[in-house]
C-alpha cells in the first residue's frame, strides 16, 4: 500500500511563519522488511507525559527494528539507536519513508548489527519539538527516560550509555541537540540531519497578533507555518491558567511582542544551549551535523558547528549536495549508521 507524507512535515524551515512552507508530496512505500529482519510495532507508555494539557495520549506507538543475528542468538546483546522524526508526520511514516529494516539489514551484511527505535511524537498541533511542557507533555523525558527504560526492560540491548545512540531528522534533529544536551548521560554519540529551530526565533508585532488569534478549532487550517508555530509556543512558553492552548502568547498587552515570551523560546535554542552545556557535549564519544546545500536550513546549521568549534567540541560536519529531503535515508543507512559503529559498544560475539 502506498501512502502520501507531507514532505513539508520532514522540511524546511518550518516556522518562519512569515515563508511558505517548502511542501511537496511523497509518496512513500510501506518499508520492505528484508529476511532475516524483524520488526516490532510496541505501545510504550510513558508516564512523563500523563496529565498533558493538550490531550496527547500518553501510550505511543514505537517501531522496534531487529537485526538479523536477535532472533538466532539468545545471548548477545546489541547497541541502540533512537532515531526521531520530524514534523507533522507520525514515526511509523517516517519509519516507512526512511526504509529503516533495509538500512538495518544493509549494514548487518557489513558486519554492524543494531536495533533501531522510531518512537511517535505526533501531537495535536503536529509535533512535540521534544521539550518538556505542561501543555505538551515532557517528551524530552519520554525519550530519554520512559522509552529507553522500556526498550532495555523489554529487548536485548546494551543497557548503559555506551550501548545507546540518538539521531533525528529536522525536529527530530532539533530533538537530538536537546535531548543530547539535557541527558548526556543516556546517550554515546548523537547525530542530527538537517536539524531545524536551531536559531532562537522571534516574531514581529504583526505575526505575534496573528498567532495569538487562531481559534483553537482552527489549527489544521492555519496552514503549515501558523501550526508549525503554534507547535513551538505550546512546547516553549505554556502556561496551564490560559486556555484552550495553555500558552503564554508573544504579544504583550499593549500589542508589542513579549520579550519575556521570546526569552522563554530562546532558552529552548540549541544554538543558545551550547555555551552552557558544553561539558555535556563534550561528554560524548562522537557528535555528527549534517545538511543539504539546497536545505533553507543550511545557515542555522552552519552556525550551530561554527558554535561547536568555536568551543572547541569535536564533531563530524557535513554539508552534502541535496535538499531537507532527498538524502537523508540513504545518509542514515551509508553514513550515519557506520558512524555509530565506530562509537557504540557493538557487543560482539
Amino acid at each position: 500500500m502506498l501512502k502520501t507524507v507531507l514532505a513539508a512535515a520532514l522540511a524546511a524551515p518550518l516556522f518562519a511563519l512569515a515563508a511558505p512552507a517548502l511542501a511537496q508530496n511523497i509518496t512513500a512505500p510501506d518499508a520492505v522488511v528484508p529476511a532475516g529482519i524483524t520488526v516490532r510495532a510496541e505501545m510504550v507508555h510513558g508516564p512523563s507525559l500523563e496529565g498533558n494539557l493538550e490531550g496527547n495520549a500518553p501510550t505511543r506507538e514505537v517501531m522496534v527494528v531487529l537485526p538479523p543475528s536477535y532472533a538466532t542468538n539468545p545471548d548477545r546483546r546489541y547497541p541502540v539507536v533512537y532515531y526521531l522524526h520530524g514534523f507533522a508526520i507520525s514515526g511509523r511514516d517516517f519509519y516507512d519513508y526512511m526504509q529503516v529494516p533495509t538500512a538495518v539489514a544493509q549494514n548487518a551484511d557489513q558486519g554492524r548489527e543494531f536495533i533501531v527505535v522510531v518512537p511517535d511524537t505526533l501531537t495535536a498541533m503536529g509535533g512535540s519539538m521534544y521539550s518538556n511542557s505542561v501543555t505538551t507533555g515532557n517528551f524530552r523525558d519520554f525519550i530519554a527516560t520512559d522509552l529507553v527504560q522500556y526498550i532495555d526492560a523489554r529487548f536485548r540491548t546494551i543497557a548503559r550509555r555506551e550501548g545507546r545512540a540518538l539521531v533525528g531528522h529536522s525536529m527530530g534533529g532539533y530533538g537530538t541537540w536537546v535531548v543530547g544536551m539535557t541527558h548526556p548521560d543516556v546517550f554515546n554519540a548523537i547525530w542530527a540531519q538537517s536539524a531545524c529551530c536551531v536559531s532562537a526565533r522571534t516574531e514581529t508585532p504583526e505575526s505575534a497578533a496573528a498567532m495569538a488569534a487562531v481559534p483553537r478549532d482552527g489549527v489544521d487550517a492555519a496552514g503549515f507555518g501558523m501550526r508549525a508555530g503554534l507547535a513551538s509556543a505550546v512546547a516553549w512558553a505554556p502556561n496551564p491558567q490560559n486556555p484552550p492552548f495553555y500558552v503564554d502568547w508573544p504579544v504583550a498587552a499593549d500589542g508589542s511582542v513579549d520579550r519575556l515570551v521570546l526569552a522563554r523560546w530562546a532558552a529552548n535554542s540549541p544554538l543558545a544551549m551550547v555555551s552552557s552545556h558544553v561539558s555535556a557535549l563534550r561528554s560524548f564519544a562522537a557528535i555528527g551535523v549534517d545538511v543539504g546545500d539546497r536545505d533553507g536550513l543550511v545557515a542555522d546549521d552552519t552556525l550551530i558547528h561554527q558554535e561547536l568549534e568555536k568551543f572547541g567540541i569535536a564533531h563530524e560536519w557535513a554539508i552534502y549536495e541535496g535538499t531537507h529531503t532527498d538524502k537523508i535515508g540513504a545518509r542514515f543507512a551509508s553514513v550515519v549508521l557506520p558512524f555509530m559503529a565506530q562509537h557504540l559498544d557493538m557487543g560482539d560475539e
